[in-house]
């Protein structure tokens, strides 16, 4: 519960979580409010929005219901962004765990691989990985959560090498607990509170990687994607320049949705904030 006042002490965290919400609403509703395939042709190509009442955001250059594929790609961005995001945390709290609390040759091979991670900017690596293993949405969400990892790495190993000689963890090895017992139940849960709050730039970021991959289209079009939206609408962009502004209209605001939330974690969880 003290987390939680915390949390609603921040006016911008607020609006951040109900942005949340209601894309999480359109998710959770575009089976019911547009049962049939978003991807379906529906009437005539490029309807303006608000000119009939069938197609609330119009249509798309192959008649396709905007408004349907909006709700519907609630689903995917969140679903990528979520699972994308799980990935990442994983692979990056292991490596950066193991790195911080062995230390020595350990750290430093685990430090090498980070790096040649980091030298390679994450959508080119990105678009590397989907040439090679395809273009499916499972792909894409797994490559996404692969390139995303080195900075919560990094992220973990410094609040393991801060905590890996405290009191707690002294007492722990004077009682003979396994240094597995050590990493994931006694520092790792001492180390959390930073990760997570990382873990909202990751999820926006994937976000944002599936939607260029998808302008680009390399990402999976039998799927009613935001950035395949935008990709479609990408030849029709001067005269029906709202084909590609609304899908972009819902990505900006999961992004801030996000971001908010993110930073209102931040401000809840920060030990210097709290006295404020």
């Amino acid at each position: 519960m003290a987390l939680v006042r915390l949390y609603l002490r921040s006016p911008s965290a607020i609006i951040g979580l109900v942005l949340l919400f209601a894309v999480l609403a359109m998710a959770a509703t575009a089976g019911w409010l547009y049962p049939k395939d978003p991807l379906a042709l529906a009437g005539r190509p490029l309807v303006w929005p608000f000119s009939n009442p069938r197609f609330l955001l119009g249509t798309d250059n192959s008649g396709r219901d905007i408004a349907a594929q909006i709700f519907h790609g609630a689903r995917i961005s969140l679903l990528i962004g979520v699972v994308a995001t799980v990935i990442s945390i994983m692979i990056g709290i292991t490596i950066g765990a193991f790195a911080g609390y062995y230390g020595g040759w350990v750290d430093t091979a685990l430090m090498r691989v980070t790096e040649a991670f980091q030298t390679l900017p994450n959508f080119l690596l990105l678009l590397v990985l989907v040439a090679v293993f395809g273009s499916t949405i499972t792909t894409v969400t797994v490559a996404i959560g692969i390139v995303s990892w080195p900075a919560s790495a990094r992220l973990t190993r410094a609040e393991f090498l801060s905590l890996r000689n405290r009191e707690f963890v002294q007492a722990g090895r004077t009682l003979g607990l396994k240094d597995a017992k050590l990493i994931f139940g006694e520092i790792l849960p001492n180390a959390l509170p930073p990760v997570i709050v990382y873990a909202s730039v990751v999820m926006a970021v994937a976000i944002l990687l599936e939607s260029a991959l998808a302008f680009l289209k390399l990402s999976d079009p039998n799927v009613a994607s935001w950035g395949n939206l935008i990709g479609a609408g990408r030849d029709v962009l001067r005269v029906q320049w709202y084909v590609s502004a609304i899908p972009g209209i819902a990505i900006l605001v999961t992004v801030l949705a996000v971001s908010l939330v993110g930073q209102g974690l931040n401000d809840a969880l920060n030990p210097r904030l709290r006295g404020r």
